[in-house]
């Protein structure tokens, strides 16, 4: 009989070829193996329950509703005006303000694509407007977007912390220096590349009052984070109660103090966030029978030997497994590989004795590049639908913004104290 653990891969493989849905491939080529290799079709039904009946991923659809919310409101433009107007009219100037704006707005999201789609909309047609290839706006965007689930509150850490027992709000504030060592290098790359083609910001003259008044109409926007983050690392409440806070928080603003949120509106939002929920949900649930099926078939305790076997060093182990993560990052979503591969990765860290917080803000920059590179590249297809440009365009005009990106990974890699620093120093871990 073939192996089981090869027929698993090999469907599963197959399906994605053919273009069927992550969730949907993972889901078939689960039943199929359950069912031809008699594991017992009656395990299905509870481990799709149990996946997702679990309390903290009541956070996503929340923080997902409080994404949405603070999009229709009409905060980005607020915020996007005011970074324009502090930066100015340097080379690069808006495409900077795309990067420090997609740092600040993944501290609202939590989604790589849904920070895309919200900022995507307004700074796309107005970077390719000043003189910025399609290209180029599309993928710093894309990339930048990526920030949204290393900066808190990220979807992605949940799904890490529900996997792994690890604490999500010790994940949050691991992901903070990290998230903005990455930023940072993003910037200096975009300043660079638009130096060399001559990319300018806005030449018109801004005044401090002009300043003032567009940190005022920001300013509620601006501390949506703070209540969020401060009142988790303060003790007022867990994760997912600060999700229900952001989503509470979003409504306040959009609906009384900017007035922006209609009934029309109101259902656009619970559209868009059921939609995008479901979506992560299905994945989840499918992903975690995959997970026990290559458990049971003993594709994990394989995986782990090999990969063990290669090698004596950590190191060398570390750059593999990100090497592996960079490759599944441009076939597979963020949360099928959280769920493929941690139960292989689990094992690993417990033999080398890698901090398993430290792994985790690893693996989410890591998945944060896979956001933006093909064929799978989500925060990329939303992008280009915005610039109207192909995938490969954006691919080659991001190759710089990706390689800096790479760089910060290595960086978070062989300086483990910039992820454990904060959590440490909070009390969190």
């Amino acid at each position: 009989m073939v192996d089981p653990s090869i027929v698993i891969l090999l469907i599963f493989g197959v399906l994605l070829l053919l273009g069927v849905p992550i969730g949907t491939s993972l889901g078939i080529a689960s039943i199929f193996a359950i069912w031809y290799y008699d594991y017992g079709l009656a395990v299905v039904g509870p481990n799709l329950y149990s996946s997702i009946a679990k309390f903290p991923l009541l956070a996503i659809p929340f923080f997902v509703t409080a994404g949405v919310t603070m999009q229709e409101s009409g905060i980005a433009e607020k915020i996007i005006k005011l970074a324009k107007l502090l930066i100015g009219n340097i080379y690069g100037g808006l495409a900077i303000v795309g990067v420090v704006v997609a740092t600040f707005w993944g501290a609202v999201s939590g989604s790589g694509p849904a920070t895309t789609a919200a900022l995507g909309v307004i700074l796309i047609p107005a970077l390719i407007a000043s003189g910025y290839s399609k290209g180029f706006s599309a993928g710093v965007i894309s990339t930048a977007s990526g920030l949204a689930i290393i900066i808190p509150p990220s979807i992605a850490f949940i799904i890490y912390g529900v996997i792994t027992s690890v604490s999500i709000g010790a994940l949050f504030i691991g992901g903070i220096l990290p998230g903005l060592v990455v930023s940072f290098l993003l910037i200096i790359t975009t300043y660079v590349v638009s130096k060399r083609r001559e990319w300018r910001g806005g030449s018109e003259e801004r005044t401090i009052q002009e300043i003032m008044v567009a940190f005022k109409e920001a300013i509620l926007g601006l501390i949506a984070p703070i209540i969020i983050l401060g009142g988790i690392y303060g003790g007022v409440f867990t994760p997912t109660e600060a999700a229900v806070v952001a989503v509470v928080y979003s409504w306040f603003i959009g609906a009384v103090v900017y007035k922006t949120i209609t009934f029309k509106k109101f259902l656009k939002i619970l559209r868009d966030s059921v939609e995008t929920s479901a979506v992560v949900m299905f994945v989840v649930a499918f992903a975690t029978l995959f997970s026990w099926t290559e458990q049971t078939a003993g594709l994990i305790d394989k995986a782990v030997q090999a990969i063990i076997g290669f090698s004596s060093s950590p190191i060398v182990i570390m750059l593999l497994i990100n090497i592996m993560l960079l490759i599944a990052g441009m076939f597979l979503d963020a949360i099928s590989i959280y769920y493929v591969f941690l139960p292989i990765f689990m094992p690993i860290m417990a033999h080398f004795n890698w901090d398993p917080l430290w792994f985790g803000v690893i693996m989410t920059i890591n998945l944060a590049i896979g956001q933006v590179t093909p064929p799978v590249a989500v925060n990329a297809y939303v992008a280009a639908n915005i610039a109207k440009t192909s995938l490969e365009d954006i691919a080659r005009e991001a190759l710089p913004l990706i390689i800096a990106a790479i760089i910060g990974l290595l960086i978070a890699i062989f300086f483990p104290q910039l992820s454990l620093w904060l959590p440490e120093r909070a009390g969190l871990y």
